[in-house]
């Protein structure tokens, strides 16, 4: 079974994750949606709305889990029995970030990383920037799945 790993905070889901996760259901058999948990971060969406938000937009979706972890994503891969590590790229500075974090992971493990480019309508759509036009009053719901308008 490939069993993919798509660690975030998720604070919230946005579009672009969505759409990374829907076309990565033809990649893999399981997709495991982690929720990074660190106590030293300040979310806007506590870690269970940000879960029932995933469950929601994913219902009826047997291939796709939803779970919360804390500690290295390499361990929890370990842990759940993931072979990769599925990350979005929207951009050269994601790609840049990203490409860092993805040697590490293979010098600490042997778990590949699995990049997919976002869609270009989805692009330009980040969970910081949704925060912002949420505390802003924006209309923060064409950047969201209909799970997150609250």
């Amino acid at each position: 079974m490939k069993r993919a790993l798509f660690p975030g905070s998720f604070d919230p889901i946005t579009l672009g994750h969505q759409d990374i996760i829907t076309r990565a259901l033809d990649l893999f058999d399981e997709i495991v949606v982690a929720i990074g948990v660190n106590g030293d971060k300040n979310y806007m969406f506590s870690v269970e709305q940000r879960k029932e938000f995933i469950e929601k937009a994913f219902a009826g979706e047997p291939k796709v889990k939803v779970t919360t972890y804390q500690g290295l994503t390499v361990d929890y891969c370990k842990e759940i029995g993931a072979q990769f590590i599925l990350r979005g790229l929207r951009n050269p500075a994601d790609f840049e970030f990203e490409k860092a974090i993805a040697h590490t992971n293979r010098k600490l493990s042997k778990i590949e990383t699995v990049f997919l480019l976002t869609a270009a309508r989805t692009s330009f759509i980040s969970s910081s920037i949704v925060r912002d036009v949420i505390r802003n009053n924006g209309d923060y719901k064409v950047l969201v799945p209909e799970s997150v308008r609250v």
